[in-house]
């Protein structure tokens, strides 16, 4: 993801999470006072009234009333005789989205104040703000930490970016020092989060918010957006170039005219929500206005405010084959639906790009049926929805794909998938056939690159394996009854010709 320093802040309106940028790139503490009243002491009851009057509501993806989440977390702390604990998430595993780093690179004590105003209304006996990456952000965030002295008492904790690792299971288990992954069942981090304790939990915007809020109070703060929506919506809008601009827009502002601001159009189509959200025509992008009803009748939602056109000229399935691919790397592997649907779902996927035809759509939708619903988390789901609205929203491309096994585009990269500059391993499975005797386990734990022949022998592709894949063969390598899978230098890469490495 880029430098969230560098990353372009857009204002349409006036600016209140981004007041004072156009000024200064970060506002420290001092600026901060310059630009933002001081922040009024709430109780608890007071801040679930100001959060219902303008249904503030989280802005991570879920879109959750933030009053309720309040109440919830109060409740379980009296009925346990505890304190509990804020979490703020700032992991963003989202590779399109780069707001909430933004807001920490930028104006990282309007998101703390937001912590710390909801801290001292639930008498909290820690904040923690969860991150990823580093760089700009998090050493922005720390210094804010150290100059305001905040109180009670903020610590960060940095987790690996992944995509699943902005899930409130996964980042609870993280902060508690286990796997972050989803936990595999439904646990309320209300109820039982970091250290077992209650715990609110919602993303650093969602605080932000909460902050220019409670400084304006509920007359000024409704003065823009709409009735049903009012304030403020970050997005990060991803233009020709892969240029990333975060905006702040005022809610039922048209689509059209944030693209326009962003030196863009609707392309191809619009990717809204992210990897877990939807695609729209370019006729519903057109038309459609950045708000969550607007969006629910398109048949999308803003989610965590990504917003990316697919530019002309590259191939919508290879594109979105990509993705599938590294959605299906990103899973838990806990379950069936994750680790085995996923990745089948992705390959068909791949091969309707490619020129499998008729019955590789039909896998896609059949797979996609099988696992919806059935997950331990919300990753199937959410996959299943961003690739089904992709066969929607490109149906020409599919029908092309399906009768002549091409649209005639080149795959262009345009969507951003981590890791793929590195994606080659230099490393290749091979088959010691002198000990194979096709117990065939290879061609389950690895598919991409082992076929299974008519008698259970394993056909190995000669490429190099995607990085993506190299745990999974490592797995084969390991669990081969007879030992004869091994892993060696593919003929391309450097100090090939070594042995095989087990």
């Amino acid at each position: 993801m880029s430098d969230p320093v560098e990353v372009e802040v857009v204002g349409i309106g006036p600016a209140r999470l981004f007041h004072g940028l156009a000024d200064l790139p970060r506002l420290d503490l001092t600026a901060h006072r310059r630009y933002h009243r001081p922040l009024p002491r709430l109780s608890l009851s007071e801040l679930i009234a100001l959060a219902e009057e303008v249904d503030l509501r989280g802005r991570g993806g879920a879109a959750f009333p933030f009053a309720r989440k309040l109440k919830a977390v109060a409740d379980a702390a009296v009925s346990r005789d505890t304190r509990p604990v804020v979490v703020i998430n700032a992991t963003e595993g989202e590779p399109a989205s780069a707001k909430d780093k933004a807001l920490l690179a930028r104006t990282p004590n309007l998101v703390l104040s937001g912590a710390v105003l909801a801290a001292r209304a639930l008498d909290a006996r820690e904040i923690v703000v969860g991150v990823t990456g580093g760089g700009a952000a998090e050493h922005s965030l720390l210094s804010a930490i150290q100059e305001a002295n905040v109180v009670p008492a903020a610590r960060v904790v940095h987790l690996p970016e992944r995509f699943i690792t902005g899930e409130s299971g996964a980042l609870v288990r993280g902060i508690n020092g286990d796997v972050p992954i989803p936990p595999g069942r439904k646990v309320r981090a209300a109820e039982n989060g970091v250290g077992g304790l209650p715990t609110l939990l919602s993303n650093a915007e969602t605080f932000a918010q909460l902050a220019v809020l409670a400084e304006l109070g509920v007359k000024d703060f409704r003065a823009v957006g709409t009735p049903s929506e009012p304030g403020t919506i970050l997005l990060t809008v991803t233009a020709p170039g892969r240029r990333r601009t975060v905006v702040e827009t005022p809610a039922g502002v048209p689509l059209s005219e944030v693209l326009r601001r962003c030196g863009t159009g609707v392309g191809q189509g619009v990717m809204v929500g992210g990897y877990h959200g939807a695609w729209l025509t370019p006729e519903q992008a057109a038309t459609v206005a950045v708000s969550r009803q607007s969006m629910i009748e398109a048949g999308a939602a803003l989610g965590a405010g990504i917003i990316m056109p697919l530019e002309e000229g590259t191939c919508p399935l290879g594109e979105v084959a990509r993705v599938a691919g590294y959605l299906a790397a990103e899973s838990a592997g806990q379950c069936g639906p994750c680790h085995m649907g996923l990745p089948a779902i992705a390959r068909s996927f791949s091969s309707l790009a490619s020129g499998g035809g008729a019955e590789a759509l039909a896998a896609i939708t059949q797979g996609s049926g099988i696992v919806r619903g059935r997950g331990a988390c919300h990753h199937p789901d959410g996959t299943t929805r961003f690739l089904l609205s992709a066969l929607d929203v490109f149906g020409d491309d599919v029908a092309a794909h399906v009768a002549k096994g091409s649209c005639g585009r080149p795959v262009r990269g345009l969507l951003p998938v981590p890791g793929e500059e590195g994606r080659e391993s230099g490393l290749r499975l091979t088959v010691d056939w002198s000990r194979c005797v096709g117990h065939g386990l290879c061609g389950h734990l690895v598919p991409d690159v082992v076929q299974l022949d008519v008698f259970g022998y394993p056909v190995l592709t000669e490429t190099e394996l995607p990085t993506r894949l190299l745990r999974d063969a490592l797995r084969a390598t390991e669990m081969c009854p007879a030992l004869a899978l091994g892993l060696s230098r593919a003929p391309s890469a450097p100090g090939s010709g070594q042995r095989a490495l087990r």
